[in-house]
């Protein structure tokens, strides 16, 4: 079993989930089981994945976690994009959320790399 805490992945993903909640609490009220929902479960959902990977003996599931965690950190782009269409909050605190969910891909997607498998 890995320290999945001692992942830069995972830790970057941990700032992640606090400042998506701290930038939805200010949405309206009537998107608390909307987009601000969503957006808090996808940013716990890729600290979940890539914990959750960490126990899995074989390359090949644990990078299926990984995997899992990417898409969590892709939705999540998705969502903070939403948000800015429908100028639901300053483009300059979204984009500075953006720029933090691309690292995290990025740092993602090369540890994922880095694995590979064991097909």
């Amino acid at each position: 079993m890995k320290d999945y805490k001692k992942l830069l992945i995972w830790q970057k993903g941990m700032d992640l989930v606090e400042e998506v909640y701290r930038v939805v609490a200010s949405l309206p009220s009537e998107e608390k089981y909307g987009l601000r929902s969503q957006a808090t479960r996808a940013s716990v959902s890729i600290v979940l994945n890539i914990a959750e990977g960490s126990a899995k003996t074989s390359k090949k599931e644990y990078k299926r976690f990984l995997e899992i965690a990417l898409g969590s950190a892709f939705e999540l782009e998705t969502i903070m994009l939403v948000m800015i269409r429908l100028k639901l909050m300053s483009s300059e605190k979204l984009n500075e959320l953006l720029e933090r969910i691309l690292v995290e891909q990025r740092m993602i997607n090369s540890f994922i790399k880095k694995i590979g498998s064991d097909e």
